[in-house]
């Protein structure tokens, strides 16, 4: 996928999210970001739950997809996503949705969502979340940056 989007897992369209002509309803598609988000902060090394039950929440504050192409009963489909930005108050997400067995993109999207306490107020200092996410992307572009010295020599 490139672009330093992660893979964050692989699904089968289930028949439950086809309309009658076995073709996925769109909100389905947030669904699958969903998904994707917990999934990579699972790879991460964290999960949301973990989050959760130390009292912070990432609720969805704006959300856009694009549709390019069905997916349909069946297929198998990846759900790629990256982090776009951080901000110590949001973070947004950006997500590809593929269909596994000819590449073809189905859809693209991103959510905001921003970073409260448990009773819904919006942090603003730097907090554990924000540094954690931070030291994530920092870790990854180092080693990005590795993998590209080792094919240039």
């Amino acid at each position: 996928m490139g672009e330093d989007y992660t893979l964050a897992a692989k699904i089968r369209v289930r028949y439950s999210e086809t309309d009658q002509m076995k073709v996925v309803y769109n909100a389905n598609y947030l669904d699958w970001f969903e998904i994707t988000r917990t999934e990579l902060c699972r790879g991460w090394g964290r999960d949301y739950k973990e989050w959760e039950n130390e009292g912070f929440m990432l609720p969805v504050a704006e959300a856009y997809c694009r549709y390019k192409n069905p997916a349909r009963y069946d297929d198998l489909i990846e759900l790629w996503g990256r982090v776009a930005e951080l901000k110590v108050h949001s973070i947004k997400f950006e997500y590809r949705i593929v269909n596994a067995s000819d590449g073809k993109l189905l859809a693209w999207g991103w959510t905001k969502q921003a970073c409260t306490d448990s009773e819904g107020k919006l942090l603003r200092g730097e907090h554990a979340f924000y540094k954690w996410v931070l030291s994530v992307m920092e870790n990854e572009k180092r080693q990005e940056q590795q993998a590209d010295c080792l094919l240039t020599r």
